[in-house]
């Protein structure tokens, strides 16, 4: 891959939103069990959200997937202690090689293109420590509706002053990797379940297990 720029998803690539399981420990026996819920109804809201124009930004939307999951396995959570897991991501964990890789990438302009609320996203980046290594935090809020939709993929060019050609875009996520190379973008999947292909007739230019091969294989 030649690029010029990377854009970074953010959940699922850069942190772990599973890192949210010891929060949820407090709540439940099976903590995991409420994270998984809890994020797959975070994307479905997404979606259904963008298909039917009724847009709220990242924060509400995951804190209605947050009820839901603990409604659905029976978990009493009142506001304060739905107040406590919204708060854990805020302080999500980087995946352990991320700092490295970007320390890598170092001359190489580096941003994050994502679902999330500005405020959550400015809140993960200072807690990881990355503010540095990135030259745009961009949030689909500017345009008001989520990914995969072609509008949230063209913030990038559009803040990176540069062709989606040029762009390498990375993700964790199937979908997202599906709706970035539709869109335009060169990209990178980042299979860390070893996860089939999504069957949508896309697939990525490059697959790793991880993002600390990235550098190498973009001759860095």
């Amino acid at each position: 891959m030649q690029v010029r720029a990377l854009l970074f998803d953010a959940y699922g690539t850069l942190f772990d939103v599973h890192s949210v399981v010891e929060a949820g420990r407090a709540l439940t026996d099976d903590p995991q069990a409420l994270s998984s819920l809890w994020r797959a109804k975070q994307l479905e809201y997404t979606w259904l959200r963008t298909l039917m124009g009724r847009y709220e930004d990242f924060w509400a939307v995951t804190e209605a997937a947050l009820v839901f999951a603990c409604r659905r396995l029976g978990i009493a959570a009142g506001p304060a202690e739905r107040a406590r897991l919204m708060e854990a991501y805020l302080r999500l964990e980087p995946f352990p090689e991320v700092r490295g890789m970007l320390a890598a990438l170092r001359g190489l302009p580096c941003a994050i293109l994502s679902n999330g609320a500005p405020r959550m996203l400015e809140a993960a980046v200072a807690h990881a420590g990355l503010g540095e290594a990135l030259a745009a935090v961009i949030s689909v809020d500017a345009v008001r509706m989520f990914k995969p939709a072609p509008q949230v993929y063209a913030l990038g060019p559009a803040r990176l002053g540069l062709p989606k050609e040029a762009i390498g875009f990375v993700s964790g996520n199937g979908w997202d990797v599906a709706g970035a190379r539709a869109y335009g973008f060169p990209v990178v999947w980042v299979n860390r379940q070893r996860a089939p292909l999504e069957q949508l007739g896309i697939t990525p230019d490059l697959e790793l297990p991880d993002l600390a091969g990235l550098p190498r294989a973009l001759g860095r």
